[in-house]
């Protein structure tokens, strides 16, 4: 098993290798490449005892690409490298994102507590094959493909907040809308209803749907999250219309905050968000 300082040929972890600013993908990739070496093998080697293919490893390598955080999960069990892969990545999935989503996100890494409105699915419990639906809906230019997977990828990731310990206490509410408009395979959308079936029953996690019934309200055009950290300060966050912005004023935090709670009060309670999903599936099977 390679040690932390062997796997990066240096003493400290995080310690740059040159002066220059390194991004979180290339350090990544710079210790994958460090981690095949020290193991003595070829790229050709890798591939055929890992199963990834020849290129794919090499785009890893050298920072072309993100992979999905189960790719590095592999590699960490092959290289007995403990959590070393997975950390680089956490910290690469970062690139993908613009500044402002950037802070968001380490916000959100770390919070205890959670609360979210969306008028869609949210990403935090999205399948793959959804979120891919989702996200290749926006992207017409070439290589279009490979920065979907690269979102995808860091999209499944971010649900890794979840189930990290402690687990955050965790609402979410979403509009009826998300489920009355399926994806366009009946397999994805069956897998997608499975999936807030079983996220609406995690302990750490209340999921509420806010019913057509409840009429027009004042977030049909974009999302919130309330973001509480340990030391109980607390951030807002929107997203809408092609914007975005992260609200860290107390006074305009805490105007959001009641707002949520109002449409808090007009969504169903979490047992009768599951009768709905579990009806929703149901028809989706029938």
């Amino acid at each position: 098993m390679l040690s932390a300082a062997q796997a990066t040929g240096r003493g400290d972890v995080g310690e740059k290798v040159d002066a220059e600013p390194v991004s979180g993908r290339a350090m990544l990739g710079q210790t994958l490449k460090v981690l095949r070496e020290k193991a003595g093998k070829s790229l050709g080697q890798l591939a055929d005892e890992t199963g990834y293919e020849k290129s794919y490893l090499s785009r890893l390598e050298s920072g072309e690409r993100l992979s999905k955080v189960t790719v590095m999960e592999d590699l960490d069990g092959y290289y007995g490298a403990g959590d070393l892969l997975v950390r680089h990545w956490h910290a690469a999935r970062f690139d993908a994102f613009k500044d402002q989503y950037k802070e968001f996100m380490g916000l959100e890494a770390t919070a205890r507590v959670m609360q979210k409105f969306s008028p869609g699915i949210p990403g935090l419990l999205q399948t793959e094959d959804f979120a891919r639906g989702v996200l290749s809906g926006a992207q017409t230019t070439a290589g279009g493909d490979e920065a979907i997977e690269e979102q995808v990828a860091a999209r499944l990731g971010r649900q890794y907040l979840l189930r990290q310990k402690p687990e955050p206490d965790v609402r979410i509410i979403m509009d009826e809308f998300a489920l009355r408009r399926p994806a366009a395979d009946g397999e994805t959308w069956r897998d997608q209803l499975l999936r807030l079936e079983s996220a609406a029953m995690r302990p750490n996690l209340a999921l509420q749907v806010l019913p057509f019934s409840a009429g027009a309200h004042h977030h049909m055009n974009g999302s919130l999250t309330l973001l509480w950290q340990q030391d109980g300060s607390a951030v807002a966050y929107k997203e809408g219309n092609g914007c975005s912005r992260l609200i860290e004023d107390l006074d305009e935090v805490l105007r959001h905050r009641l707002s949520y709670d109002r449409l808090r009060d007009l969504a169903l309670s979490p047992s009768d968000s599951l009768a709905l999903i579990r009806d929703v599936l149901e028809e989706h099977r029938s």
